[in-house]
């Protein structure tokens, strides 16, 4: 009985381990951050990964918050060792501070990540009056 129970307790455990080899997403950065950004000018940051995994990582989806944001991903899967990237564009429309939430899905262990783009949309100077 005690050989029938290390064996099943042993075959779990390289069942479980075997499981836990994912994909991993390595970022190099998790925030970017502009500074000041003209108003109405389109600022773009790619966000660069890593799969320091052993298994393809395939970003499913990335969500925005706004539609003053549009991100461009990797489709592909990234094999382990290789790299990907996020691309967001945040258009500079309002003039304010800005904080604006990127969210990377793909089928790694904890599932999504949220990246951050953030800076502060200054008002264009305003062009004189011609007589």
């Amino acid at each position: 009985m005690k050989v029938f129970f290390s064996a099943l307790v042993l075959i779990l455990g390289l069942t479980t381990v075997s499981f836990a080899q994912k994909g991993v997403l390595k970022f190099k950065e998790e925030t970017h951050k502009f500074g000041k950004v003209p108003q109405g000018t389109p600022v773009t940051h790619e966000f660069v990964f890593t799969n320091t995994g052993t298994d393809p990582v395939i970003l499913s989806n990335v969500t925005v918050s706004c539609g003053c944001t549009t991100p461009v991903w990797s489709k592909d899967p990234v094999l382990p060792g290789k790299t990907g990237s996020v691309k967001a564009t945040f258009n500079a429309a309002a003039a304010g501070s800005f904080n604006k939430p990127v969210t990377v899905f793909s089928n790694t262990e904890g599932g999504s990540i949220t990246l951050y783009l953030n800076g502060e949309v200054v008002p264009k100077a305003a062009k004189p009056a011609s007589k």
